[in-house]
């Protein structure tokens, strides 16, 4: 079945608990969307993890549309949110709704999401007016690395953790469909996801959270960068690739490959004519 934000509004009103992954290409989006995921997050992680940039902040509106047009093509049901990148939404309202709305006009996405509480309200407000589902996030927003000073979490002393659940209740009025509360301790999440109505989704934010989110290269060894504390790894997939490519390797440079059941025939009455 097609998930949409009802899905996940009902999900919350149901006590469902909600999956999401991210994607950045054809073939891992029809992967996790076969596997049942609700959602699929086309991040500006992508960035980081298949640009290989120190951080997020380089992505670019057309990094973003050339990633989301590919998830898209291979995610039939699952539910489709392209992140918006930074500055493309901070600059102003009309630019904000600009490229909401190229994401979902170009890229098929079924919703967007952007970093930020109380300071993209009207951003938020705007979008969600234009017709267009917005996903929040809030706690520790990548695009704010430079202002934390680096991949801290969030709302820990009594001024944070207030400013967070003020953020929160903001974004429900803005109008998003769900929030993304990243590292922030999960006692805090709790408080939020009973106070919000609408589903929160969490990442490195505890159990208590409507729905979770991973990074697919994360929770499958594939990004050895560094491996954040909350995260979970379901399957050594770096490891089986590597050990695929050096046999691949190994079986090249000694002629094992290809062997006759990896190659074409011809009659050998053609090949004596050809001599």
């Amino acid at each position: 079945m097609k998930n949409s934000i009802s899905t996940f509004m009902n999900a919350k009103h149901n006590g469902e608990k909600l999956t999401m992954l991210t994607a950045y290409d054809y073939s891992t989006a029809k992967i996790i969307d076969g596997a049942g995921i609700n959602g699929i997050l086309v991040g500006d992680s992508l960035g980081m993890v298949c640009l290989g940039y120190k951080d997020t902040l380089s992505v670019t509106m057309e990094d973003m549309l050339h990633h989301i047009k590919a998830v898209t093509r291979g995610a039939k049901n699952a539910l489709v949110v392209g992140d918006m990148p930074f500055m493309s939404y901070q600059t102003s309202v009309y630019d904000a709704v600009k490229n909401a709305g190229r994401m979902i006009q170009e890229g098929l996405a079924g919703a967007v999401k952007l970093e930020g509480g109380a300071t993209v309200y009207e951003q938020v407000k705007a979008i969600v007016k234009s017709q267009i589902p917005v996903m929040g996030h809030i706690g520790l927003t990548p695009q704010s690395v430079n202002v934390f000073g680096g991949f801290k979490i969030q709302g820990k002393d009594e001024i944070k953790a207030k400013k967070i659940i003020e953020d929160a209740k903001k974004l429900e009025q803005a109008g998003v469909f769900s929030i993304v509360l990243e590292g922030i301790p999960y006692k805090l999440a709790k408080i939020i996801t009973e106070t919000v109505s609408v589903p929160t989704i969490g990442i490195g934010a505890g159990k208590y959270c409507d729905g979770q989110i991973l990074v697919y290269q994360d929770m499958l060894g594939l990004f050895s960068d560094f491996k954040p504390k909350f995260v979970k790894v379901y399957g050594n997939a770096g490891e089986v690739m590597r050990k695929a490519f050096e046999d691949y390797n190994d079986e090249v440079k000694s002629s094992a490959f290809p062997d006759e059941e990896h190659s074409f025939k011809i009659d050998e009455n053609v090949i004596n004519k050809l001599y």
